[in-house]
């Protein structure tokens, strides 16, 4: 799930695409390509409750053997029930570097038609948006890499190293295909990937770019069942303790508590550039905390902004409630979700322990039903950070790039964790305002679509040469 760290309204200094420049690229064969991918893939429901993702996956691979790529070096790999797409991008070897990977993901999250404002599978659009689940998380990347590959192919690139595709088919859920994926031996022969799913750059909401965000970390996913029990009974016979009034008490307590402010050089350095740029009272707390990250004024105020507080500090938040069985009865138990984004260096067993003394009560049970995966930070390279620098550039000359930390998960964790170097560079510019993902009417905004046709190229081209 892609969740870029939002540089709210300032007043920036570089023009958004000319719109010349943009009507040229709606009529170029890759941007016809690149749409078809899109509009197709968006239009189906690729959600984990109906099975939809290797229909994504298969149709990828059939573009992909269409454009020239041979059917043995393009494999849909299904896992459990869940499909994976590999496809190589044969390199001549002249330059004895490893492959390059570029990753992200074909599900994605449920969609309630009746709950949308348009329909959700369908891709839609007005004057400003294209409009459909997956729309951007994680559609947008994956038909923007994949037209990719299809443009150099027919351009008769050929890299000097080896260039892979590989997109998981569960990311939004179990991650199942993801684990395959990260621990093949094939790809973890990989130098480094470059995630589709994070990163991206900023727009204020005058449409000027602000800054330009490469993911380097991500933080600690764990989610637990909390469950209050109770031996029930008639609900005309109320009894002074009630498995969902104690549910209801323990999720006040984890509403109101503030976990410790926590820090790295990386974060202090994200604030330092952003409060600069950012000015104003928000910018000065950035500042504050990037000079002591033990100011509470600062912290605090950090920690109001919904898009800063996960940079700050360990989250934990109930995203599920269920509980009773019958409207007649006292309910006999009553669960909560409980999801947590864990700041790096700080261990599951802690959070547990923390949620168990913040509740006090020792009747409740604890249960963790997510794998628990501890991210490294990928220190940034610099032939990586110039190739972006120059796909970025390009569009918004001189504007600022900055390594962050995602307070989302994304399929990066698993790679990074098995030693394989990740970045997350989206091909995306957008008000961070508008970021609808996971969430009611997604969207993206179409000018960043068509803005992004050549980020992938000029990227690949950089790191892999070639003829």
């Amino acid at each position: 799930m892609r969740l870029l760290p939002a540089v709210l309204a300032f007043l920036g200094i570089f023009s958004f695409t000319s719109v010349t420049a943009l009507a040229d690229h709606h009529t170029s064969e890759h941007a016809k390509k690149a749409f078809e991918i899109y509009k197709h893939i968006v239009e189906i429901d690729s959600s984990k409750t109906t099975g939809g993702a290797p229909k994504v996956a298969h149709y990828l691979a059939s573009e992909l053997i269409a454009a020239g790529f041979p059917e043995g070096d393009v494999q849909v790999v299904m896992t459990e029930g869940v499909p994976a797409l590999i496809a190589r991008f044969r390199g001549d070897g002249s330059s004895g570097k490893k492959p390059i990977l570029v990753i992200g993901h074909m599900d994605v999250v449920e969609a309630n038609p009746a709950d949308w404002e348009r329909a959700p599978f369908s891709l839609t659009e007005d004057d400003n948006y294209f409009y459909g689940r997956g729309s951007v998380d994680n559609k947008f990347g994956v038909a923007q890499a994949t037209a990719t590959f299809i443009r150099l192919k027919k351009e008769g690139f050929v890299p000097n190293r080896d260039l892979y595709l590989a997109f998981s088919g569960d990311e939004e859920s179990g991650m199942i295909s993801t684990r395959m994926l990260a621990a093949r031996p094939d790809l973890l022969e990989a130098g480094f990937a470059l995630n589709t799913d994070a990163g991206g750059g900023d727009l204020d909401p005058s449409g000027k770019a602000v800054t330009y965000a490469v993911q380097a970390a991500e933080k600690t996913y764990a989610t637990w069942e909390m469950t209050a029990t109770n031996p029930g009974g008639h609900s005309s016979r109320p009894r002074p303790d009630n498995a969902i009034y104690d549910l209801a008490d323990a999720i006040t307590r984890i509403q109101a508590h503030h976990f410790p402010v926590r820090w790295s050089k990386m974060t202090l350095d994200y604030f330092r550039e952003t409060g600069q740029q950012l000015g104003g009272e928000l910018g000065q707390a950035m500042l504050a905390f990037a000079a002591n990250p033990e100011d509470k004024a600062a912290s605090d105020r950090l920690e109001v902004e919904s898009s800063y507080v996960g940079s700050t500090r360990t989250t934990c938040v109930v995203t599920m409630l269920r509980g009773g069985h019958a409207e007649n009865a006292l309910p006999q138990s009553a669960t909560a979700t409980v999801n947590c984004r864990i700041f790096p260096g700080v261990s599951m067993a802690h959070i547990e322990q923390e949620l168990k003394r913040i509740v006090a009560n020792d009747k409740l049970d604890f249960k963790l039903i997510s794998d628990l995966i501890e991210s490294p930070i990928s220190e940034t390279r610099a032939d990586v950070m110039a190739a972006v620098a120059k796909a970025v550039h390009g569009r918004y000359p001189g504007v600022k790039i900055i390594p962050y930390m995602e307070s989302g998960g994304t399929d990066g964790m698993h790679f990074r964790t098995n030693g394989v170097p990740t970045w997350g560079i989206s091909g995306l510019f957008m008000d961070p305002d508008e970021m609808y993902a996971h969430g009611l009417n997604e969207r993206a905004p179409k000018a960043g679509f068509y803005g992004a046709l050549d980020h992938w190229s000029i990227i690949l081209k950089a790191l892999a040469g070639g003829k």
